[in-house]
């Protein structure tokens, strides 16, 4: 493969995250076990994906504007295609089981992970407007990684569930999967709200540092 093509790899992969969202948006609001089961393994592959492509830049230096830009929104327009649907069949009326604990996906959950990108995003741009780049946190990459696998994991609970109403899956066998599927679902929203907050507070630290950085 030409040195040229190797290059655009990263930006490719990015282009096609930015494709599977709303992919995995629709799948995930389908009535099927089939659809809902494509939309967590579409999801898995899109979130691996982004793993995929930044070490390949940092590697051998396939950087460019393209995936500068392109990279944080693929991010966010995946976030917002698995959460919205997830809030959405996890609240009245249901089309599955309760979450334990939980019981469903809060508003102010949501609420607390779109608003924490927005403000970000908002103080990233102020900061370049002054000269200034905020470098990426490590509890940032924490964060999304958290994110991502309470996603997965409840879009795989999604659709568990709703092969299990249609094949009537009883017994200890499922009953064990289900408690313990759904304690990694509890434990996994609530450390991911939790990192959400921790490194939205560590940003803002570093924002203010940087502003008072003659």
């Amino acid at each position: 493969m030409p040195e040229l093509n190797r290059a655009l790899l990263p930006n490719i992969i990015t282009g096609a995250r930015v494709a599977a969202a709303p992919a995995v948006f629709l799948l995930a609001l389908a009535a099927g076990f089939g659809a809902q089961l494509a939309a967590f393994i579409v999801f898995v592959v899109a979130a691996v994906s982004d793993l995929w492509d930044g070490y390949l830049a940092r590697k051998h230096g396939w950087v460019s504007d393209f995936g500068k830009l392109m990279d944080p929104l693929a991010d966010k327009l995946l976030m917002v295609a698995t959460l919205v649907p997830i809030y959405m069949v996890s609240n009245p009326p249901r089309t599955f089981s309760e979450w334990p604990l939980w019981n469903s996906l809060p508003l102010w959950a949501v609420l607390v992970i779109f608003f924490r990108e927005i403000l970000i995003t908002v103080l990233r741009t102020v900061a370049a407007r002054r000269g200034l780049i905020l470098p990426a946190q490590a509890v940032g990459k924490y964060k999304a990684f958290s994110q991502n696998f309470f996603v997965g994991t409840a879009l795989l609970w999604h659709a568990l569930h709703t092969k299990a109403a249609l094949a009537g899956w009883t017994g200890p066998v499922w009953e064990f999967w289900r408690g313990l599927h759904g304690a990694v679902l509890f434990v996994s929203l609530t450390i991911a709200i939790g990192l959400t907050l921790i490194s939205l507070w560590v940003y803002l630290a570093s924002w203010r540092r940087a502003l008072a950085t003659p």
